[in-house]
């Protein structure tokens, strides 16, 4: 079988590519499909300081990553990413999590044309539009959305998803959301994945919400406090809660041995029950005591005071 032919040119692009791989450098995989020249190049300006972009062939790029694998571990596991982009080499100082960050805030938002994939549902809202009757009625009825009038105006009567997520977008549809001022595509540097110190972290990572990471957070914390307490364990967070609850129960079976008190008498004679009853409520409110004293204990040693 004949030998491919590799140019020198070619030869010269890989040779670079495999040193600029093997730089002490973070390398990330941007996808340039969809984006205009002039955008990228303007995003790229921008950037220059937190990252070097070399566009190449995605062919000699994946033949790069192929011949330093071996001195790099684990950036091989890129060549997935370079499967359905048009691919472009990205080199970075910066932590995955700070670039990512850094190419987002340089994106901005247009309205989607056809034949583009969908990024998200795309939905039309419920409630009043600035459309006076007309063509406008047919149109969201033939795309399966529910309108009337009402003060002169189209109403939307219920939220209506016409794009899912992943779909290609139609001639139709797109007209449609650009009416409603819809502008659901990102224009910017699409990046796919970011290679670490033998790890790769893809885009789903990447551009993971803050806020929402932080809620989450904030409620597994929230859920541990209550198992702890749930489970009376003595912790710093948990201590004052511990004590408090102690307090609150012995202060309630007090109450409750004293209504019993009451209801009988001093000096009345209590039949076997009413005795038992008696005496579970004290031996109680001696273990309240008692745990109240532990719990002191323990939060003094746990503290050092």
């Amino acid at each position: 079988m004949k030998a491919t032919h590799i140019s020198q040119k070619k030869k010269k692009e890989v040779e670079v590519l495999k040193k600029l791989l093997q730089s002490d450098e973070n390398v990330g995989i941007i996808d340039l499909t969809n984006l205009p020249s002039a955008q990228f190049q303007r995003i790229k300006h921008k950037l220059r300081k937190d990252m070097q972009v070399r566009v190449t062939k995605k062919s000699l790029l994946k033949l790069a990553i192929e011949q330093v694998k071996e001195k790099r571990k684990g950036i091989e596991n890129l060549e997935k990413y370079l499967v359905s982009s048009m691919p472009a080499l990205m080199l970075t100082k910066e932590e995955p999590f700070k670039i990512a960050k850094l190419i987002s805030k340089n994106k901005s938002q247009t309205a989607a044309k056809p034949g583009q994939v969908s990024p998200k549902d795309l939905i039309i809202p419920e409630g009043p539009t600035s459309f006076s009757p007309g063509p406008i009625i047919g149109e969201l009825g033939a795309a399966g959305i529910k309108a009337a009038i009402e003060g002169g105006k189209v109403v939307i009567k219920k939220e209506t998803t016409i794009v899912h997520k992943g779909d290609i977008i139609t001639q139709k549809q797109s007209d449609m959301l650009a009416k409603f001022g819809i502008k659901p595509m990102e224009i910017g540097i699409n990046l796919v994945a970011v290679y670490e110190q033998g790890e790769v972290y893809d885009k789903e990572i990447l551009f993971t919400d803050e806020e929402a990471y932080i809620e989450m957070i904030k409620t597994i914390a929230t859920e541990a406090l209550n198992l702890a307490v749930f489970a009376e364990y003595p912790t710093e967070e948990t201590m004052q809660i511990l004590i408090q609850r102690a307090e609150r129960e012995k202060l309630a079976v007090k109450h409750e041995l004293k209504d019993v008190e009451t209801e009988f008498g001093a000096g009345v004679e209590l039949n076997q029950t009413e005795v038992a009853r008696k005496n579970i409520l004290e031996y109680s409110d001696n273990m309240a005591d008692k745990a109240h004293d532990l719990i002191e204990k323990a939060r003094d040693e746990m503290l050092g005071e």
